[in-house]
């Protein structure tokens, strides 16, 4: 089945869910996973849906694109891989799917934001408590600016939504992410030029409420958090736990934070580091030995190697600025074999496929990339098929 056997050195390990699950079957599935793009040119949206060749990483349509709400701009999938949510920014609401059999989405449920314009959100790792970053609370609105928030779903057994409860942050969060394996839950605050921050919070995580860790303060009129850059676009933490990473998109720039054991974020002593042309998402493979940044105005890939003593990226081989198609938007790697890669170009209505090498780094287009898409697609997320191995990080 073409399992990956990773061995980690910093306090983790990283065991295939295959062999943890005993799977001996020798019969042959060729879908290795499923990539699910929304688009948001029509209203409502759609969600695009493909089945991903486990040997080639070629694309292949499923089903016809499903209808999701007014302007879907990201999407992920629970940790069990069974649903997807999807925030809607135009209704403000976040939309439940369920992955079937097939791999097709059938649409369950729709929950209202406790604000207004949702823009980013992550789940627990336990897929415990869902959060979701607003611009404006109750009373604002781009007419009358103000503060925005963060909307605490609890996520039941059924990976339905319960009753959300709201956390106050600064004036225009636009990413989030929460932690492996501390119970830290980081937002992003663009807020204004040259005042941008990361807000750092632990989480309870019995109610999944926030507490502001030290360094970040949040008054009704003010916040004080970690120093990000002038825009910032999009974070992420590496699967240990022990780094973050944001991207600056005028600065193009990758700016990299070291976690401290109170959860405080300190900046590398020999960062920020260079991007391509207006960087707006990254992610990080399974193993947490590579990241991966899209450059929109630049339409390409850019790849890091990730020191694991020290947390530094420096430039992958063969994966300095790779072409995708136009204005590459978000960008997924499959979490089951953790070598393919896949981007949603926005511009061009298009999904580039890559292959990437775990030793290097280096990327390649997989066969027949790029795929044809729905119009002005936003975003994607990849769920592993039950046949295949996920790779899990256990602490």
């Amino acid at each position: 089945m073409n399992l990956h056997n990773i061995k980690r050195t910093a306090k983790v390990s990283l065991v295939s869910v295959a062999m943890v699950l005993g799977l001996a079957s020798c019969s042959l599935d060729y879908t290795v996973g499923y990539v699910y793009v929304t688009t948001n040119k029509s209203n409502p949206g759609l969600i695009d849906q493909y089945a991903i060749d486990f040997e080639s990483g070629a694309v292949s349509q499923i089903g016809t694109a499903i209808a999701a709400g007014n302007n879907p701009i990201t999407l992920l999938a629970a940790p069990n891989g069974k649903f997807v949510y999807v925030v809607n920014q135009g209704d403000s609401t976040v939309q439940e799917f369920a992955v079937q059999g097939d791999g097709t989405l059938a649409s369950k449920n729709i929950y209202p934001v406790t604000g207004t314009r949702p823009t980013a959100l992550a789940i627990d790792p336990r897929g415990a408590f869902l959060y979701v970053t607003f611009t404006y609370q109750a009373g604002f609105s781009a007419a009358k600016p103000g503060p925005g928030g963060v909307s605490i779903f609890p996520v039941n057994a059924d990976n339905s939504l319960g009753t959300p409860t709201t956390q106050n942050v600064g004036n225009n969060p636009v990413g989030v992410t929460a932690s492996y394996f501390n119970h830290y839950v980081y937002v992003l605050d663009q807020e204004t030029v040259s005042n941008a921050r990361i807000l750092g919070f632990s989480q309870n995580t019995t109610s999944g409420a926030l507490t502001a860790l030290p360094g970040t303060t949040i008054t009704a009129t003010s916040t004080t958090g970690y120093a990000a850059g002038i825009v910032p676009s999009a974070i992420v933490e590496e699967p240990s736990s022990r780094y973050v990473y944001v991207t600056d998109q005028v600065a193009n720039q990758l700016i990299g934070y070291i976690v401290l054991p109170n959860g405080a974020l300190q900046a590398m002593v020999n960062g920020p580091f260079q991007t391509g042309l207006f960087p707006v998402n990254l992610t990080i493979d399974p193993t947490g030995k590579l990241i991966y940044v899209a450059n929109y105005n630049g339409s390409t890939i850019q790849g890091y190697m990730i020191d694991g003593a020290t947390g530094t990226p420096s430039g992958a081989v063969g994966s300095f600025a790779t072409g995708t198609g136009t204005g590459p938007s978000c960008i997924a790697i499959d979490p089951a074999m953790g070598v393919f890669l896949y981007t949603s170009n926005s511009l061009d209505n298009t999904l580039t496929g890559m292959r990437l090498s775990p030793n290097t780094g280096g990327l390649q287009p997989v066969q027949n990339s790029p795929f044809n898409t729905s119009l002005q697609p936003s975003c994607l997320a990849v769920v592993p098929t039950g046949a295949h191995a996920s790779q899990a990080i256990i602490p």
